[in-house]
Parts: C-alpha cells; sequence; structure tokens
C-alpha cells in the first residue's frame, strides 16, 4: 500500500464523541486504529467529536483520555475538537450556498414527517429512504425562491443547512468511488452512490456544522490517508466521497471493520447502556484482558 496524496507518511485518526463512556467497541476501533498505524509506520492522531452542545461534556474528555491511556494507546499532540472550528465549517456551508449548492430549510421534523405522508398518500407507495432508514427529504424548502429564503433568515427563524443533492451531483458528476483496504492491506475499488442520500443536512439549527461535514472537513485538515470506522459507516463514506470532492478535499483510504455486539446480536451502543471501560477497569479487568478479548493479544 502507497502513501496517498495527502503526505509521505500514513496518517490514521481515532475520533469518539464525548457524549458517553467509551465502551469495547469504541476500545476495539482505536486498537485496530493503532494495529494498521503501526503496520504502514505511520502517525495515530487523536480528534474529539464534540459539535454536540447539549450531549458533549468535558468530563467525558477526561474520561476518553483515561481509557486510552489505560489501553496503553499514544496519540500525537495536538488533539483536534471539532468544538474549536465551528467558524471553518460555517464557512464552507456559505461558499457551498455561493454556489447554489445548499439550502437553508426551516422545516421541523414534523413539518418534514407530514409532507412525506402526503406524498405516501398521493404515490400510494413507501417514500424513498435513505441508507439509514429516514425517509429522503422532499425537497419543499428547496423551492423557496431566494428572497423568501432570506426573508425567512432575516426574521429569525430557526433553520439547517440541506445539500442541494441534483446540483452538487451536477457540479461535480459521477462516477464516484473509493478505495478500500482490508486487515492485510489488500485495496478494492467501490463504487459510490451519493444520490440515495437525498438533500442531507450539513449544519444543524444549533451548530453550523453536522457530522458529514466536519468529519470530512477534519480528515482533510489532520491530513488523514487511512480512515479506520465501523461498518455501520459505510454507506455515509458515499456523501463524504462528494462533500470532498465539492469543497476540493483530498480522499483518504478506508476501513470499515465489524461491529463489537452484545449477547443479543446488538451492536455496543452508549445509548443501550452498554458496559463501559471504566466499569470494567473497577471490575479489575486488565488491559491485556481487554486486548485479548477483543483480538489484539
Amino acid at each position: 500500500m502507497t502513501p496517498s496524496c495527502h503526505g509521505d507518511r500514513p496518517t490514521l485518526r481515532f475520533a469518539p464523541s464525548p457524549n458517553g463512556l467509551l465502551h469495547l467497541g469504541h476500545a476495539y476501533s482505536a486498537l485496530l486504529n493503532a494495529e494498521f498505524a503501526g503496520t504502514l509506520g505511520g502517525r495515530l492522531l487523536l480528534r474529539i467529536e464534540d459539535i454536540d452542545p447539549v450531549r458533549s461534556r468535558t468530563e467525558l474528555v477526561d474520561a476518553i483520555a483515561r481509557d486510552l491511556a489505560w489501553l496503553g494507546l499514544r496519540f500525537e499532540e495536538p488533539v483536534r475538537r471539532q468544538s474549536e472550528h465551528l467558524a471553518g465549517y460555517a464557512a464552507a456551508v456559505e461558499a457551498l450556498a455561493s454556489r447554489g449548492l445548499a439550502y437553508p430549510c426551516f422545516c421541523s421534523r414534523g413539518e418534514i414527517a407530514a409532507a412525506v405522508a402526503a406524498e405516501e398518500v398521493a404515490a400510494g407507495c413507501p417514500a424513498l429512504r435513505d441508507p439509514d432508514g429516514t425517509p429522503v427529504y422532499p425537497g419543499t424548502c428547496r423551492r423557496l425562491t431566494v428572497t423568501e429564503a432570506e426573508g425567512r433568515r432575516a426574521a429569525g427563524h430557526p433553520h439547517t443547512w440541506r445539500l442541494d443533492m441534483t446540483r452538487a451531483c451536477a457540479a461535480e458528476p459521477g462516477p464516484y468511488g473509493f478505495t478500500v483496504f482490508a486487515r492485510d492491506l489488500t485495496e478494492t475499488s467501490v463504487v459510490a452512490d451519493p444520490g440515495r442520500w437525498g438533500d442531507a443536512v450539513l449544519a444543524r439549527r444549533d451548530v453550523p456544522t453536522s457530522y458529514h461535514l466536519s468529519v470530512v472537513m477534519d480528515d482533510a485538515a489532520q491530513g488523514i490517508t487511512h480512515v479506520v470506522r465501523g461498518a455501520d459507516l459505510l454507506a455515509a463514506t458515499d456523501l463524504h466521497v462528494l462533500i470532498a470532492r465539492l469543497l476540493v478535499l483530498p480522499k483518504p483510504r478506508y476501513h470499515h471493520h465489524g461491529l463489537i455486539r452484545d449477547r443479543d446480536g446488538e451492536k455496543l451502543a452508549k445509548s443501550r447502556g452498554s458496559e463501559s471501560l471504566a466499569d470494567l477497569r473497577e471490575r479489575g479487568v486488565a488491559p491485556d484482558a481487554i486486548r485479548a478479548r477483543l483480538g489484539f493479544a
């Protein structure tokens, strides 16, 4: 595997969100990133994805640091925190809007649900859904004139920013694709279809970015050449490929690993109360035991 155009040295990152304690799924991803960094002779960086102003908490950033140190992982400084780069994300959204590729959306969730339901009744069939299972946005606010949209913004109406998928794909026509690499470093080309995400949200009402926008910009800012993350984000890569092209940013290689699941076959999740690394540590479980359990002995 040769280094990409990001630089001469492969660079990887582990990017947790401080909205809950790390669990075994996070440990697996962090350890796998470290393994690839070692195999490739590359750098290992840490990023704190704290754009959520409600759920992100400082004490959880400290907890992440303790858990990673306990696992024996070391990351290069500085640690990037998304909350310190909101102006950059906002500028990117404005740049896309100035090209007619993004538009403000004033619809509430209830209004979107009602519009989707009406379309389903009219069409006599279910609405299209994105890879996450959410109905594709029906484009209500895309049909507003510039004057109407600016008037609502000037009046202080809350709004998100959405990517105009049709115009974006016309500005950066396909084919789209990305390179995936396996545990043995063999590579495969994958065809991407960003259009299936519809007019995706680029910036939320309460923060001038979204996961999709910030992760693409952060990977470029940190010079990430190899993204190692869960298989649940495989479909999102289609959208990330398009955003990177629109912003003229380099495209990394990807490895989407399997998810660690509980006894019921459900993926581990903070929201489901999965046992945390802190819980395991308090029970006297040793870091070496965690590594062995996850296949890193």
